[in-house]
């Protein structure tokens, strides 16, 4: 076959190539847009992990608290069970609760109940992003009732 045979091919190839390739005013649109979304994305990236950061460290310090009540609810527990297995849990953790040395875990027992605080600080992501974390257990103290 000869270009002779198709005498319009000239103009068959050029619609064609306008119709799937698009003009050449759109030429160079992908990489603009890509930079003015990139900027977004990125934020929403780190937000996102920021938030979840957040989330494990309140976990970590409510889990660490939940072990300090544990520890010291039961029938004539020393003083100082909850604070010790409280910072033990904190240790095993992990980096997720930062700055928890500074304020040890608390735990408070009067005549009933048993009540432990841990405070703390989330793993920062964002650079001058700091989110104070503090969690509470409650528990009764266990004793012994007369039948």
């Amino acid at each position: 076959m000869s270009r002779a045979t198709y005498p319009g091919w000239h103009r068959a190839v050029t619609a064609a190539r306008g119709r799937f390739a698009g003009s050449d005013r759109e030429r160079g649109a992908n990489p603009v847009e890509l930079a003015v979304l990139m900027p977004l994305i990125l934020v929403l990236l780190f937000a996102s992990v920021q938030i979840a950061a957040v989330f494990l460290a309140r976990s970590t310090a409510l889990n660490a608290a939940q072990s300090g009540v544990n520890a010291q609810r039961p029938y004539q527990a020393p003083n100082g069970a909850g604070v010790d297995s409280a910072t033990r849990f904190l240790n095993a953790a992990g980096g997720w609760l930062v700055g928890w040395q500074t304020t040890l875990p608390s735990c408070v027992t009067d005549d009933t109940d048993v009540t432990c605080t841990v405070r703390g600080r989330s793993l920062s992501v964002i650079p001058g992003v700091d989110f104070a974390v503090q969690q509470t257990a409650h528990g009764t103290v266990e004793r012994v009732t007369q039948p």
